[in-house]
């Protein structure tokens, strides 16, 4: 009986959650990028990148992706939910976090 009510209580949730990511499907795209680049990278490959872009300018797609999050709250968290666990997972990994 408990294990019913709970799908009650996460059901909203989960419907809310399909229906903001309905909105923005190229959000989707992105974000599955982001995750298939750090699940499918070495550490070492990892590492590299970002010995290489330190003070080096983003490219202007992905510049503009950055402000298109910065101006859209809703987008952004959406975006950070999809992202946050697999990427922070491997960061956690290569030792790129504490």
């Amino acid at each position: 009986m408990s294990r019913h009510l709970l799908w009650f209580a996460i059901l909203p949730m989960l419907l809310a959650s399909e229906t903001a990511s309905a909105q923005y499907p190229v959000l989707d795209a992105v974000a599955g990028k982001v995750i298939q680049k750090y699940q499918g990278s070495s550490c070492e490959q990892l590492w590299q990148e970002k010995a290489q872009q330190q003070g080096r300018p983003r490219p202007p797609r992905e510049e503009q992706a950055v402000q298109l999050l910065r101006n859209d709250p809703q987008m952004r968290a959406l975006f950070i939910d999809k992202i946050a666990a697999p990427v922070a997972n491997k960061m956690f990994e290569c030792g790129m976090l504490p």
